[in-house]
């Protein structure tokens, strides 16, 4: 209880707060907040500094005084103690309201680490600005959900005697998807938290993601980036339920784009297409973007394939449609392979679309010869180009073997195929693609290897004849040794695969020793 002062004479001075000198500017919030503090608690300076028994008796007084001013507190006493009590805190001009003390951590950290507190008042005034409003867009963000299922569950109000519905509009959503696009662009200022993209798309809300559960203990989890996880836990949802629908086929893009050798995505993708009858030409315009980004995926190719197995059906019958696809294809495959002449992938996929279009003849052809000319050691465009002559069903026989002799390709097919070899082994002797190609030539034709006998010796002069022998290609000298052993003429055999080990291909002079060796035997 606060002490009674009797006589006048006696009567203590009011209490004064200790004069202090006029405080500086707050440069922090911090420091602002502990001169509020003070401001509000103006004896606790002196308590802090000097004690309870180091402060005057007014000061002290004052300073007990201040107890009383906690909720609750004054009324513990008398009436007549406190009104005593309101007249000396008003003698000593003791705020009836005080801040509480400042706690170093009650602004937090900001989302690089540093302490709020630390802010300057400008730099936390705008923090509270933007921390106000990410509220207010939260608030907004929650009624336009509440609206949005009161529409759909058919929900009015009356207007009048009359019920009007209430409606959730494109607009609505519209402008909810800038909301939320600036709801995520507060939260990743304020607090460095990255909102998922779907999360900021209305049209998703109504889809609770499957996250990926690894197993306990595993030893190799995977750390999946968050955009792909969060992405693929969409996915798995909507596939739980069998969903084909655009927003799905938006989904399966952006999980391509983030990993296009996804299989299971592609697969998803080709049944969405089915399903919603998407334009298949539309498909293989994207896909081409797709491709040429990622030129080295296989899923791509796998996709393609089955946009054009779903789509022949349709166009079987329109030999103008056939042509056009073909051309279309030829194209961009043609640029795919300007990109990489060897495209495993592309050079499978064009097999394919020549057998499922028609694709045989000059047209083929001639676009093969045209990569040939640019690279005459491009092994791929051999291989297709005598897949494309000696695959033709208008005179080849059904699936035929590619190394069987083929009595149904006319002899002017075979004479023009061994002319562009060996016009080709010309131009780069050394170069083994011609050569294989010219065998295989003759063993579809049925001929003789030794009907080009005359062609290959020119490449080999004085074979075996020491300091005079020139060989300008070792693909002659092994095409030499088959046709002397056809010949029976082994001993010349024997001695171009000893030549070949012992100079001319030294590193496979095992192979060459094998083949020898098959010479005694036979």
């Amino acid at each position: 209880m606060p002490p009674k002062n009797k006589g006048g004479g006696n009567r203590a001075k009011a209490a004064e707060p200790a004069k202090q000198v006029s405080p500086k500017k707050p440069q922090t919030i911090r420091e602002r907040s502990w001169q509020d503090y003070y401001d509000t608690n103006p004896y606790q300076k002196a308590y802090e500094q000097l004690g309870l028994h180091g402060m005057t008796p007014a000061d002290r007084q004052a300073f007990m005084n201040q107890e009383y001013l906690k909720p609750g507190a004054a009324k513990t006493l008398s009436n007549k103690a406190q009104k005593e009590l309101w007249k000396q805190l008003s003698e000593a001009n003791v705020p009836l309201r005080s801040l509480p003390r400042p706690r170093d951590n009650q602004w937090g950290v900001d989302k690089n680490g540093r302490d709020r507190g630390d802010y300057t008042v400008e730099e936390y005034k705008a923090y509270e600005q933007k921390r106000r409003r990410l509220m207010s867009l939260d608030h907004e963000s929650w009624y336009f959900k509440s609206t949005r299922d009161k529409a759909k569950n058919g929900v009015g109000y009356f207007v009048g005697e009359t019920i009007k519905p209430i409606t959730c509009t494109e607009e609505d959503v519209k402008a909810e998807r800038a909301r939320r696009k600036e709801m995520a662009e507060l939260t990743q200022e304020l607090y460095g938290v990255k909102t998922d993209p779907y999360a900021l798309d209305p049209d998703w809300d109504d889809v609770v993601p499957i996250p990926q559960v690894e197993p306990e203990g595993a030893l190799a989890s995977i750390a999946y980036p968050d955009e792909y996880a969060e992405a693929m836990s969409y996915l798995r949802a909507v596939m739980a339920v069998k969903e084909y629908t655009p927003r799905c086929l938006k989904l399966t893009e952006r999980i391509i784009y983030l990993n296009p050798a996804h299989y299971t995505v592609w697969l998803y993708r080709f049944s969405i297409v089915q399903h919603l009858n998407i334009s298949i030409p539309d498909e293989i315009e994207w896909l081409n973007e797709v491709s040429l980004t990622h030129i080295k995926n296989y899923q791509i190719w796998n996709h393609r394939q089955q946009l054009i197995n779903h789509y022949y059906p349709g166009i079987v019958t329109s030999p103008s449609d056939l042509a056009a696809l073909a051309d279309s294809e030829r194209q961009f495959i043609e640029e795919m392979l300007e990109l990489d002449t060897k495209n495993y992938h592309v050079w499978s996929y064009r097999q394919y679309l020549v057998r499922k279009l028609g694709m045989w003849g000059d047209v083929e052809r001639q676009s093969i010869e045209t990569m040939i000319h640019a690279d005459v050691r491009n092994n791929s465009a051999w291989s297709h180009r005598f897949f494309v002559v000696f695959s033709d069903p208008a005179y080849t026989t059904p699936d035929p073997h590619a190394t069987e002799y083929d009595p149904k390709v006319p002899a002017d097919i075979i004479d023009r195929e061994v002319e562009y070899a060996e016009a080709k082994i010309l131009l780069a002797p050394q170069n083994q693609s011609p050569w294989n190609y010219l065998k295989g030539v003759l063993v579809k034709g049925g001929r003789k290897l030794g009907t080009v006998r005359e062609f290959v010796e020119q490449f080999v002069t004085d074979l075996g004849g020491g300091d005079n022998e020139k060989v300008r290609s070792s693909h002659a000298l092994d095409l030499l040794a088959e046709i002397y052993k056809e010949a029976g003429e082994k001993e010349k055999a024997a001695l171009v695969l000893t030549r070949l080990g012992e100079k001319w291909d030294r590193i496979r002079k095992g192979y060459w020793e094998y083949r020898r060796r098959l010479l005694d035997q036979d």
